[in-house]
């Protein structure tokens, strides 16, 4: 009989577990509405429509992601250690969650005047900052809900409650403020005047999240507070950085190989999220897809990400995870080359869905690696360095799509730049010796 390592959640309830999994259910608001289907298309199809000048809004919305992503980087690989050494995990996850809704309800004032790009964009990226060091107590927290017996079926419980969130959501979106044509949209009727059906949609979005997010701050207790990082609880901001500098460092001397895939999968995973992130802007800009009908791509990508990641479950388990992992990139990258060829709709929506199947299976046998090879005691720390090495590594698909757009002047070139990202991981994934069975069955 196996004994948990200190944190893990032994006696955690079902209720538990649901409170935690809403959270995620209600960060879709964020992730499918906000930073991917509706406002990053709203603000680059038309507030910055007629924006004029040689740059176009599509780009500035890369760079305004890359400035996000470096603010990410500076916060967020000391966000999760301070919270934990502090005994403030759930304390931070809620005043970062409502500082984030508050972001989302503040786009509701972003009108659909060129004017009003730079106000969208700003709280575009805060909003990223915010949601993004929000995940760190988050991901944290799935010690606290789970044993090593459930973690893997925690941990897709949370993968699917937020794929389907994104789902009902936009699918409430849809339906209830934008379809149709003519000067109102929706079962709702609301007027496209000054974008407000899209405006009212965030405001939407922003009651769904805070809503979500009130049950895991009831349910799920405050982590204890332990010595296991010692000092860190008694650091400055700077000096966390050399708490996390010396956790680093004895890493690398106990088991390289576990900093080597926290590397590499920072990379690729910045590539995975930005195939959603810029996937509808290029619908609308490049493939001809309306503004409207994006929202059922949207629906579309989801479903098929959920079920490739549910499929690839059963592989991860008879071939390993690495092996998941590679096919998944290389198959992204040979669909990505496609479709910087192809055009039309019908041929975005076919090559389109197709790498959304192999983001799920690439996202979800991320985390199994990384539970295979970490030593017992030591899984808090080591989801937390992957969170945050993930976010820290977050500039660069948005920087090199916005790099790649400008350069070439087409929106079209921006996939190369996410290639690059996905291409760049997958190589450094290449060197990464897989878990050994032994830990794989532990």
């Amino acid at each position: 009989m196996s004994t948990l390592p200190a944190g893990i959640g032994a006696a955690a309830t079902r209720r538990q577990i649901v409170s935690w999994g809403i959270w995620d259910w209600g960060s879709s608001a964020f992730n499918a509405v906000i930073l991917t289907f509706v406002f990053s298309v709203y603000l680059t199809d038309a507030v910055g429509d007629n924006l004029g000048g040689s740059i176009s809004a599509s780009t500035w919305l890369g760079w305004s992601l890359g400035i996000a992503g470096f603010f990410v980087a500076v916060l967020a690989p000391v966000s999760g250690q301070r919270f934990d050494a502090t005994a403030k995990r759930k304390r931070a996850l809620g005043l970062l969650t409502a500082a984030t809704v508050i972001a989302m309800a503040a786009m509701y004032f972003v009108v659909d005047s060129p004017g009003y790009l730079w106000l969208g964009l700003a709280l575009l990226g805060i909003g990223t900052v915010l949601f993004a060091v929000a995940e760190v107590p988050y991901n944290a927290m799935m010690r606290q809900v789970s044993t090593p017996e459930t973690i893997g079926r925690v941990s897709g419980f949370g993968w699917a409650m937020g794929y389907f969130g994104g789902i009902v959501l936009l699918l409430i979106c849809y339906f209830g403020f934008i379809a149709g044509d003519g000067d109102t949209r929706g079962l709702f009727g609301i007027t496209t005047d000054g974008g407000l059906n899209i405006r009212v949609v965030a405001l939407l979005a922003a009651a769904w999240f805070a809503i979500s997010a009130i049950p895991v701050l009831i349910a799920v207790p405050e982590v204890p507070q332990t010595d296991a990082d010692p000092g860190a609880a008694k650091v400055g901001f700077i000096g966390s950085y050399k708490v996390l500098w010396r956790d680093v460092r004895e890493l690398w001397s106990v088991d390289r190989r576990t900093v080597e895939f926290l590397i590499a999968s920072a990379l690729f995973r910045d590539g995975l999220a930005g195939v959603f992130t810029f996937g509808a802007v290029l619908a609308v800009n490049v493939y001809g897809i309306a503004s409207a009908d994006v929202l059922l791509f949207g629906v579309a990508a989801n479903v098929v990400a959920a079920l490739g990641a549910l499929v690839a479950g059963r592989f991860d388990d008879r071939i390993g995870p690495k092996r998941v992992i590679t096919v998944s990139l290389i198959s992204m990258l040979f669909v990505g080359v496609v479709l910087v060829f192809v055009s039309g709709p019908l041929l975005f929506w076919v090559f389109g869905l197709l790498l959304c199947l192999f983001v799920g299976p690439a996202q979800s046998s991320s985390r199994t690696f990384l539970a295979r090879i970490t030593p017992p005691g030591r899984e808090g720390q080591l989801f937390g360095l992957y969170a945050t090495t993930g976010r820290a590594a977050s500039f660069l698909a948005p920087a090199l799509f916005g790099l790649f757009a400008f350069l070439f002047s087409n929106d079209r070139a921006g996939i190369l730049g996410i290639l690059v990202v996905l291409g760049v991981g997958l190589a450094a994934l290449w060197r990464v010796r897989p878990p050994e069975k032994s830990l794989e069955t532990k």
